[in-house]
């Protein structure tokens, strides 16, 4: 073996066992002895050190090259991708077409990888016509980094038709098409192909098992999921120190609510990653086990592992959906001493916590503050000003983004659309919404009629609105009918109410809420026997409406309440205060019970007992003995998962003129701010 020979095999071999230190001492050899400007020993070296993540010196010995052939180009923005430098790599494909050399196969599939990475599907087309065009396209490869490139674009369907003419196909594949399936939300035919790729012979690897737990995960097909665990076990795959494809199957059993044995799997991995951490936080997080959640984060602070924004993303929504402010801000601050807190997606995320927190001017300020801004950033604060009745800003941060250069997408314009439905800007909503109808790149789905229907309910025109559902494009859903159907009771239309509700229970016969809506309907209009037939329907089909809670934090604790709920330590002097509110409120602004929002068929006092322990009530009442009635000035903030009723409405509205006081209660629809007697909602939510 020559002395030339000697030193590109211990290249490699630093290369292939990522030994820097020991490449660079070769490196230095290799300019000792003469080799300094060989091709070979040169590409050697961009390949040892783009490997050992070291593309700044992999990059000065191709810069110092006198030749260069495609390998050299090649291992050069193989470099660039795998240090996530995804435009480094697709202009260096640029400066080859110049230099004269050819592309070979390894060439395209890198750069079919960087536009997948990137997004940049018309890019991802030339390249794929280049290679129809030179021969390289069924080579399988270049194949299966199209498929992969089509499907990180949102072009599912033309991967699947690369995937189809494929005259043979492997098992990457097979991955690739399954895990683009499984990334587009279609687990289903994940599972189809998954199903498929075993009958024609191909044996799944960890990747195929990774991707087809995510899918069934997606769907709560728990059922599928352990079987591909059982399998898994009974093969005896080492799951526990195989940390992709235990992290999959935690993730699997958090997502379809399992969590004991998630739990289970998770203590079983040797070494712990930050995806499994996040997959189990995120599971406990959803099934809304804040205590357990906060647990596993400050174990995962204390582990190996480092924090990345994803899980400081998914802490922020739990304290956001809670409406945790102290804790929230707390995260805030452990965010910005980590790397990972500089993330945009953690800025959108914070942003988004201050927002449904009610804190609007805090979340503005850190908006303005952000040194980047993406969509997302402008679509979470023009969501946030539209739960808060904001529209006009809104409306101005919409055309703001645009001059910014930031295109808005489908959840941009159904933020908006949403701002203008809480602010009653009927004529606006109009104009955003036909702009969206004329838009070449977007096109309006089921939930921007919605906020239509919404809109012009909001504005009256019930008819208007019942026509839109019944001709546009879409086939409607559950949630546009109940849409209108909510726009009936407010103005009290009992005829397309009827026929609305008789849609909806075709529809969605074991939907309680549907049967709600309707007896409010039928109540309100003093049609007790309609109301009565409903109400006997729930009955009769064992229907459950979902509970109603509030919560109140005080002095950085949070009290819960359901609706009746006496199991409050302060539960006596709670009650006393509010029945001292009511008192001053008939004597001050002649306030009287809605009882129209109680049940029909109980006595009159009993209907008043009933609406005064409403959750939100008890919430507002702690609230009140903890902070004092007669203190003027300050903010009660309370939260409900459901819409607050109407009478808790009124009630709040009068408390909050004869107590000098601001309300601000955030409900599923909105954020109401009562002050001097009104609510910045209108009376309308």
């Amino acid at each position: 073996m020559s002395e030339r020979q000697r030193l590109a095999k211990l290249l490699r071999n630093c290369a292939r066992n990522l030994l820097l230190d020991h490449g660079l001492q070769v490196h230095a050899a290799v300019l000792n002895m003469g080799f300094g400007f060989d091709l070979i020993m040169n590409n050697d070296l961009i390949d040892m050190y783009q490997k050992c993540s070291r593309v700044d010196l992999a990059r000065a010995v191709f810069d110092r090259m006198l030749e260069r052939n495609v390998v050299s180009w090649t291992a050069l923005m193989c470099g660039y991708l795998l240090e996530g430098n995804a435009k480094g790599s697709l202009s260096l494909l640029c400066e080859m077409g110049h230099s004269g050399v050819k592309p070979n196969e390894f060439t395209f599939s890198t750069g079919l990888k960087a536009c997948g990475v990137l997004g940049l599907v018309e890019n991802g087309m030339q390249i794929h016509g280049m290679c129809v065009r030179s021969g390289f396209v069924w080579i399988p490869v270049v194949g299966n980094a199209t498929i992969d490139m089509y499907s990180r674009c949102g072009k599912i369907g033309m991967a699947e038709q690369m995937f189809n003419n494929m005259p043979f196909r492997n098992l990457v594949s097979w991955n690739a098409m399954i895990t683009g399936h499984a990334n587009e939300g279609n687990g289903r035919k994940s599972l189809v192909l998954f199903q498929r790729m075993q009958e024609q012979g191909e044996g799944p690897d960890e990747f195929t098992f990774t991707s087809t737990l995510k899918a069934c995960g997606a769907l709560g097909a728990i059922h599928g999921g352990t079987q591909i665990h059982a399998s898994l076990i009974t093969k005896g795959f080492p799951i526990s120190t195989r940390n992709i494809i235990a992290g999959a199957i935690v993730d699997l059993y958090a997502k379809c609510g399992y969590l004991f044995e998630a739990q289970k799997v998770f203590d079983q991995i040797e070494q712990k990653n930050v995806i499994s951490w996040s997959a189990l936080i995120q599971g406990f997080a959803q099934e809304g086990k804040l205590l357990e959640t906060m647990e596993l984060f400050r174990r995962l602070r204390e582990s190996i592992c480092k924090v990345d924004g994803f899980v400081l993303s998914i802490m922020m929504g739990v304290f956001a959906d809670l409406a945790l402010a102290e804790q929230g801000k707390q995260m805030h601050c452990y965010a910005l001493k980590v790397s990972s807190g500089l993330d945009i997606s953690v800025a959108n995320a914070i942003v988004d916590m201050y927002l449904k927190c009610g804190l609007i001017e805090e979340a503005e300020r850190l908006f303005s503050e952000m040194r980047v801004r993406n969509v997302v950033s402008s679509t979470v604060m023009i969501t946030g000003y539209g739960k808060h009745g904001l529209g006009e800003k809104a409306i101005h941060l919409f055309n703001r983004m645009q001059l910014e250069g930031i295109e808005p997408d489908e959840v941009t314009y159904l933020a908006l659309l949403s701002a203008c439905s809480h602010s009653g800007l009927t004529r606006e909503s109009r104009e955003y919404f036909s702009s969206l109808c004329n838009n070449h790149q977007l096109k309006p789905n089921i939930e921007h009629y919605a906020c239509m229907v919404d809109i012009l309910g909001r504005a009256g025109q019930l008819k208007e609105a019942k026509n839109l559902i019944e001709n546009m494009m879409l086939k409607p859903n559950e949630g546009i009918w109940q849409t209108l159907l909510s726009a009936c009771r407010i103005h009290g239309n009992v005829e397309i109410g009827r026929e609305v509700g008789d849609i909806l229970f075709r529809m969605d016969a074991d939907n309680p809420v549907n049967y709600v809506m309707m007896s409010n309907i039928y109540a309100e209009a003093g049609y007790w026997k309609e109301c009565e037939r409903v109400r006997k329907l729930v009955k009769t089909k064992g229907l459950k409406k979902e509970a109603g809670q509030s919560w109140v934090e005080i002095d950085k604790e949070v009290h819960f309440f359901y609706g009746g709920d006496d199991t409050h330590s302060l539960t006596e002097k709670i009650h006393e205060v509010l029945k001292e509110m009511e008192r001053r409120m008939k004597e001050e602004t002649g306030y009287a019970y809605g009882l129209r929002f109680a049940l029909h068929d109980v006595e009159e006092e009993s209907k008043e007992e009933n609406l005064r322990v409403h959750s939100e009530k008890l919430a507002i009442g702690l609230a009140l003995v903890c902070n004092g009635v007669e203190k003027e000035g300050g903010v009660i903030r309370v939260f409900k998962n459901l819409r607050v009723c109407g009478d808790c409405h009124e009630f709040i509205k009068g408390l909050s003129k004869i107590l000098k006081k601001v309300f601000v209660v955030r409900d599923a629809n909105r954020f109401h701010k009562f002050e001097d007697g009104l609510c910045s909602c209108k009376d309308y939510w």
